[in-house]
């Protein structure tokens, strides 16, 4: 139970677990049925049915199957992906990503969110902390991020993709929320397409799969080019930009869209 459930987000769910809020038509479907609001579908035509036969005290048939509806609090995954190139100012930007990490952290410990860390820079992204709740764990995790290079931003976006994938299959219920840290200017490219191209292909890929995403604008005003807002359109993300990069900042704007998480476990 502790894997799966949480307390921020509220998701509905087909499974036998949560607050009964509501019914609806079972449709032949005999999961979790609705008892009293069987009895109370089935209670208009008792008066009719008794007719055919008096030996039944109450008369139910499968067209008024009531099932439950239920809602439940569920975990987030909370994924970074910062740019740790040297196209933006390094050493502000991961002070208050390690900042803002370890507030998540503090909060995941009581609300079983879970947080990663994944570093793009040079030629490759790197996993530099897995979904973890655990502080000691993110603190050694957070001591020594690798810095400079250039910004292969397709494989940040790349390796997001499939750790999403792969906690949805190991975790169906934990809502993901990616939060990308980058100015947009990609100049590395995995195969054949452009740099921005191919991150704009893998950023669409991840719209699809209906992920919550927010894109942190890191360049200053003067030189912003547009690109992390783009970026930001391909993920249907809003884009923020803080001039003043702080901890706290970074860490309500995460909070606030954790928060307003809703996904239907079917997917509906």
């Amino acid at each position: 139970m502790r894997s799966y459930g949480g307390r921020r987000s509220r998701t509905q769910t087909e499974r036998k677990r949560g607050r009964y809020i509501q019914s609806r038509p079972a449709n032949g479907n005999t999961f979790d049925l609705a008892f009293d609001a069987t009895l109370r579908a089935a209670a208009p035509f008792q008066e009719e049915r008794k007719k055919t036969s008096d030996k039944i005290a109450f008369h139910i048939r499968p067209s008024d199957y009531m099932r439950k509806v239920r809602v439940r609090r569920s975990a987030n995954l909370i994924l970074f992906v910062v740019d740790a190139s040297w196209s933006m100012a390094v050493a502000e930007r991961m002070s208050a990503t390690k900042g803002a990490i370890m507030s998540l952290l503090t909060d995941a410990y009581q609300r079983r969110d879970r947080v990663g860390l994944i570093v793009f820079q040079k030629d490759r992204a790197t996993l530099v902390m897995p979904p973890t709740n655990s502080v000691q764990l993110a603190q050694r995790a957070l001591s020594n991020i690798p810095v400079g290079g250039k910004t292969p931003l397709s494989s940040g976006l790349k390796m997001a993709a499939d750790i999403l994938e792969k906690e949805s299959l190991l975790h169906p219920e934990i809502m993901p929320l990616l939060i990308v840290l980058t100015d947009g200017a990609g100049n590395v490219s995995m195969g054949n397409f452009a740099p921005l191209e191919e991150s704009y292909k893998i950023a669409d890929r991840i719209t699809k799969k209906n992920i919550t995403s927010i894109v942190i604008n890191m360049e200053s005003a003067a030189y912003d080019q547009g690109l992390a807002s783009e970026l930001a359109n391909h993920l249907d993300a809003p884009c923020l930009s803080i001039s003043e990069l702080r901890a706290e900042h970074l860490y309500m704007a995460v909070r606030q869209a954790s928060g307003s998480l809703k996904r239907s476990e079917s997917g509906k």
